[in-house]
């Protein structure tokens, strides 16, 4: 079947931000044959492309002249089992949430603190997303991609997709070599509660749980994501917009002796993990807004879209306060959403 391509389509309802943009031509593939074809037809027309997983991680800063590609590849299966682990495939279309929520309902435990991350499951290793204590590289086996370098599609495994901290080999150059068909998971047999999240214990205790079990802690996160996090479907955002900074032993005792209330994470190798959200509030910035981009009032760590946003506007509230926290603290703050487009200059 031959893909097909839409053109001059409106992305705005395609990402959680809801900003306006739109895409000279539009693919959405429920296939690698169609992913195929997508591309072969944008390297015809000489025009360049753009993938697009759920949209929840991105900023479209400007109209986009070209193709974007929405790998849309369904399933979810048990595909076999290691000693400690039940394997899970799942197609990169899929929806993240409901995926947490399907692998529970067939007793696989395993990724119940990822609960109610928006977007796709394609999407998740790219950002290598993570929340309460859990990464997505914690619970990862293999995933299938698709190398726009060769047109074959190849298994990488833990080491070939280079996690990092809201990294992963996906977000380095090119950026945009690989294409992730579908991702498989290992989900411990002999599971035992990730727990010790601070905002997720003090609920867990509110609860009166003391052995949790995996619906608990997936019951916990959600109430604790909705009870912080602007539903998406409200209130166009894209999560946590900078990532918590990692800094040395000697930045972090000077930062604590300048500003006692600091929050902060030790890390295993003596790095101090940063509350990107406390330095932002401290900064005065909570609740604020630039145009139509607002800070979020119960977490500022959360960019929102008031209504009527433009990604320009987003962007320049996300500058504001960088260069706000770094002018108080000497922290350079990194945004973690891909920001696709300049924005049109005044």
């Amino acid at each position: 079947m031959l893909a097909a391509i839409q053109t001059d389509v409106d992305l705005t309802a395609l990402t959680t931000l809801g900003v306006p943009a739109r895409a000279a031509f539009f693919c959405k593939a429920g296939s690698v044959d169609e992913i195929r074809d997508a591309l072969a037809w944008a390297d015809s027309k000489g025009v360049p492309v753009q993938i697009l997983g759920g949209g929840s991680n991105v900023v479209f800063a400007a109209d986009f002249a070209g193709l974007v590609l929405q790998p849309a590849l369904p399933g979810r299966a048990h595909v076999g089992e290691t000693t400690n682990a039940h394997l899970v495939q799942v197609g990169a279309g899929e929806r993240w949430h409901d995926t947490v929520s399907w692998t529970l309902q067939h007793g696989w435990p395993g990724l119940e603190n990822l609960a109610l991350i928006p977007g796709s499951v394609g999407a998740a290793p790219i950002q290598n997303i993570g929340a309460y204590g859990l990464e997505l590289t914690d619970r990862f086996h293999e995933l299938e991609a698709f190398d726009r370098t060769t047109g074959e599609s190849v298994a990488l495994d833990r080491e070939a997709c280079r996690f990092g901290y809201r990294d992963s080999v996906f977000k380095r150059h090119p950026r945009d070599r690989w294409i992730v068909l579908s991702v498989t998971f290992a989900l411990p047999r002999a599971w035992t509660p990730q727990a010790s999240y601070r905002d997720l214990a003090e609920e867990l205790l509110a609860r009166k749980i003391a052995e949790p079990s995996a619906q608990d802690v997936f019951d916990a996160v959600v109430a604790v994501r909705q009870r912080k996090l602007p539903d998406p479907a409200e209130v166009g955002n894209v999560g946590s917009f900078f990532k918590n900074p990692l800094v040395d032993a000697a930045t972090w005792q000077r930062l604590a002796s300048a500003f006692p209330g600091l929050v902060s994470y030790p890390q295993a190798d003596g790095h101090f993990k940063l509350a990107a959200g406390w330095l932002i509030d401290q900064a005065g910035w909570k609740g604020r807004s630039l145009g139509h981009a607002r800070v979020h009032p119960n977490q500022a760590l959360v960019l929102t879209n008031a209504g009527g946003a433009t990604g320009k506007e987003i962007l320049a509230l996300a500058d504001a306060i960088a260069e706000d926290v770094a002018r108080r603290f000497d922290i350079q703050l990194e945004a973690e959403p891909i920001v696709i487009g300049k924005p049109a200059s005044d």
